[in-house]
């Protein structure tokens, strides 16, 4: 929605706290908020963010003074309340947190203050309450997406409860997630720009996330546990001109700026006996191979179950691989993307089945843009044999809707595949990956 901070896109009436929440949410500005400290979480990141109020954080308007003056131990005292918080949540017979009422309590008598104000930092306690506020939904928000030294304790219902609402909604929040979505946060980044926010972020309407959790493998006492060992497999060893095709009758505007579609259909099967022998010698340097990695549009899809099989039998437990779709039907697009799977026996050094046989997980990533070939590019890559320099060529891949996969294995790695146009592009799934901070960023 377009806006500035205090005035409506038409112009209209001056926006409040109250009706910014209501236009951008959908919901109102009550006490029902508080039974779900992802909520206040997000009401407060919109509110601070729409009016930057979130730069008092580091310059406080003068006179004023922030963490609030008084405060013997501000950050221990909001690791409390969040915690208290999440706590409240599973037994609300209780009283809430004193500190998240108080503040609340500010919060609310200010509903109908302003943005215009805020923004300008005129009520210094309207402003120190929704920070405050924001600090404590964090601290709450803290486990909801993978384990953390805030995630034990009290709250253990809670933070299954918002498991199973991001796994099955993409957000943590209950408000709608096409107005307002809410991701665990992995990581905070140690440079750049300053992040207000441990444990979650807040991404408006745009790309679909989905939050996938595979079975954890326990770590035991086996030191092999503690790491990753990554195999990347190029595939094809080698790409011919042949291997890309005009797709036919598909060149439009001959007279003027022609282009048309191209798809890269290599005549190459995986070759599965050197998949075989190349982790047979990579097991003679290191214990184990966890993941192997094939890059954009190596395999068919058809290929994938023959493939896992290779891996299961060498006690690999995860494979990203690109993969590329035959045409599903006259007139119709195939599909390009990113091919994530799971053993789910998820058991390091495993080595052949020793038990029942299990399918593995599998998770798609498609890809969202089109590679477009220029003159420059297919003289660099010597395709001119094949497609017309002249025509600017397009991949022949359906465009699906936007959606950002997430993969967490066990409890401490969340990992995000990407085709690579996907991350290099001037898009919002680049800003979704910043907000969370996945572990690990595969780009095939």
């Amino acid at each position: 929605m377009a806006q500035i901070a205090g005035r409506s896109a038409a112009g209209g009436e001056e926006l409040t706290l109250a009706s910014a929440w209501q236009a951008i949410s959908g919901d109102g500005f009550t006490d029902d908020l508080l039974a779900w400290p992802p909520d206040v979480f997000a009401l407060t990141n919109v509110l601070l963010d729409r009016s930057e109020a979130f730069r008092f954080a580091l310059a406080p308007p003068a006179g004023a003074q922030w963490p609030p003056a008084g405060a013997d131990d501000w950050s221990a005292a909001v690791v409390d309340a969040g915690r208290e918080w999440s706590a409240w949540v599973e037994d609300p017979r209780g009283s809430l947190p004193s500190m998240v009422a108080e503040e609340w309590a500010i919060a609310l008598k200010h509903a109908d203050l302003p943005l215009a104000d805020l923004a300008a930092g005129h009520d210094w306690r309207a402003c120190q309450a929704l920070l405050s506020l924001h600090a404590m939904a964090d601290e709450a928000c803290a486990g909801l997406g993978s384990a953390t030294e805030r995630a034990e304790g009290p709250g253990a219902r809670y933070r299954a409860r918002a498991r199973e609402v991001l796994a099955t909604t993409g957000s943590l929040a209950r408000i709608a997630p096409r107005r307002v979505r809410v991701l665990p946060k992995v990581r905070t980044p140690p440079s750049g720009r300053t992040a207000f926010s441990r444990y979650a972020s807040v991404r408006g309407a745009g790309p679909e996330a989905s939050w996938h959790k595979t079975p954890s493998r326990h770590l035991g006492t086996d030191p092999r546990a503690e790491h990753v060992n990554l195999l990347l497999l190029p595939w094809p060893l080698r790409i011919r001109a042949s291997d890309f095709r005009a797709v036919e009758g598909s060149v439009q505007r001959l007279e003027r700026d022609p282009f048309g579609f191209f798809e890269f259909a290599p005549a190459e099967r995986l070759d599965l006996d050197l998949v075989d022998r190349v982790l047979t010698a990579a097991l003679e340097e290191v214990d184990d191979v966890d993941v192997v990695v094939l890059p954009e549009a190596a395999i068919d899809e058809t290929e994938i179950e023959d493939l896992e099989a290779v891996l299961r039998r060498h006690g690999v437990t995860c494979l990203t691989a690109g993969i590329r779709q035959r045409s599903p039907g006259p007139c119709q697009l195939p599909r390009n993307g990113v091919h994530i799977g799971v053993d789910p026996r998820l058991r390091k050094g495993a080595g052949p089945p020793d038990g029942p046989h299990r399918e593995w997980f599998h998770i798609r990533q498609n890809k969202h843009h089109r590679w477009s070939l220029d003159e420059n590019q297919i003289y660099q890559y010597h395709l001119a044999g094949a497609l017309h320099p002249q025509v600017q060529w397009l991949e022949a891949m359906d465009v699906p809707p936007r959606s950002l996969q997430f993969v967490s294995l066990g409890e401490e790695i969340t990992i995000a595949s990407l085709v690579c146009q996907d991350l290099a592009e001037t898009d919002e799934i680049a800003d979704v990956i910043r907000a969370v901070g996945p572990t690990v960023v595969f780009a095939v």
